[in-house]
C-alpha cells in the first residue's frame, strides 16, 4: 500500500478489516528562543555577509531623512484666479522608502523563519521590479493595518456618530491592534497569503505562546515609539540634524531585531500556530 494507512488483518475468515489512524506525534516547540533573540541577534550587525543589506537600509534611511521636507507648490497664474499645484516629492519618497523597507523586513522574517541567519540578498529586478515591490508592500501594509485596527476604526466611527468621546477606549483598541501586528506580519511574510489575516488565528497564536510573542510585540512597540520621536531633516542645525539622523538609525537597529524575533518565533513555535 502506498496511501500510508494502516489496516488490521482479521484473525478469522469472516471478520472485516478496520482502518485505524496513525498515532499523533506530539511536537514540542524548539528551545532557545530568548537566547536566539537577545544574544544571537548581534550577528545581524557583526556578520560581514550582512554589510550589503545594512548599507542599503542606511541609504534608505538617509534618503527618507534628507528628502522629507522637499514638498513644494507650483502656482499656475490665471486671469480670474491662480491654481496652486502641490508637488509632494518628500511625501512620495517617504512612502516609497518605507515601502522598500517593509518589503525587506518581510524578506528578513521569511529567511530567519527558515534558518537563514544572514540578511537576504537585495534582489529587486531593476527599476520596474523595485516599483512593483514598493507598491505591493505598501498595499500589504495597508491591509494588515486595516485588519488589526478594524475594531478601533469601527468604534471611532460609532463614537463620532453618537457625538461621544471615549479616549481611553480608543487608545486601548489602538494599542491592542498594534499588539496584534507582529502576528499579522508573520502570517503575511511566511504564510504569503492575505487570507491568513484572521483575528482568531492571531489570538490562538498569542494564547499558545504568550511570553515569547510578548517579546516580539515589545520590540516592535519600542521601534514604533522611537520612530515617533525621530524627526526628519527640516533645516535644523548640524548637531540637531545629526542627533535625529542617529535616532533614525537606532530605530532601524530595533526594527531589525524585532523582525528577526518574529522570524525566530515561527522557527521555534510553528508547531503551535493554527495555520
Amino acid at each position: 500500500m502506498t496511501c500510508g494507512q494502516r489496516f488490521i488483518i482479521p484473525a478469522g475468515n469472516k471478520e472485516k478489516s478496520k482502518k485505524i489512524k496513525s498515532p499523533k506525534e506530539k511536537v514540542e516547540p524548539l528551545p532557545g528562543f530568548y537566547r536566539a533573540v537577545f544574544v544571537g541577534s548581534r550577528q545581524l550587525f557583526t556578520n560581514k555577509e550582512n554589510n550589503t543589506g545594512l548599507v542599503f537600509i542606511a541609504a534608505a534611511v538617509c534618503l527618507k531623512f534628507f528628502t522629507a521636507g522637499m514638498n513644494y507648490t507650483m502656482t499656475i497664474p490665471g486671469q480670474a484666479y491662480s491654481v496652486d499645484l502641490p508637488i509632494p516629492i518628500g511625501h512620495v519618497l517617504h512612502v516609497a522608502v518605507w515601502g522598500f523597507l517593509f518589503w525587506y523586513y518581510m524578506k528578513i522574517i521569511y529567511s530567519i523563519a527558515y534558518e537563514q541567519e544572514k540578511l537576504p540578498d537585495m534582489i529587486v529586478g531593476g527599476f520596474k521590479g523595485l516599483l512593483w515591490r514598493i507598491a505591493k508592500s505598501v498595499y500589504i501594509f495597508i491591509i494588515i493595518l486595516f485588519v488589526v485596527e478594524l475594531p478601533y476604526v469601527i468604534t471611532a466611527l460609532i463614537l463620532s456618530w453618537m457625538d461621544t468621546e471615549w479616549p481611553v477606549l480608543l487608545y486601548a483598541l489602538m494599542f491592542a491592534g498594534l499588539f496584534l501586528f507582529p502576528a499579522a506580519i508573520l502570517a503575511s511574510a511566511v504564510g504569503k497569503d492575505l487570507t491568513l489575516l484572521r483575528p482568531d488565528y492571531f489570538l490562538v497564536t498569542i494564547s499558545r505562546a504568550f511570553r515569547p510573542y510578548l517579546v516580539t510585540a515589545v520590540l516592535f512597540g519600542a521601534a514604533v515609539v522611537l520612530q515617533m520621536h525621530a524627526s526628519q531633516y527640516s533645516g535644523q542645525s548640524f548637531a540637531v540634524a545629526t542627533g535625529h539622523l542617529l535616532l533614525n538609525f537606532a530605530v532601524q537597529v530595533i526594527i531589525l531585531v524585532a523582525m528577526r524575533s518574529i522570524g525566530l518565533f515561527f522557527r521555534h513555535y510553528s508547531c503551535l500556530l493554527p495555520w
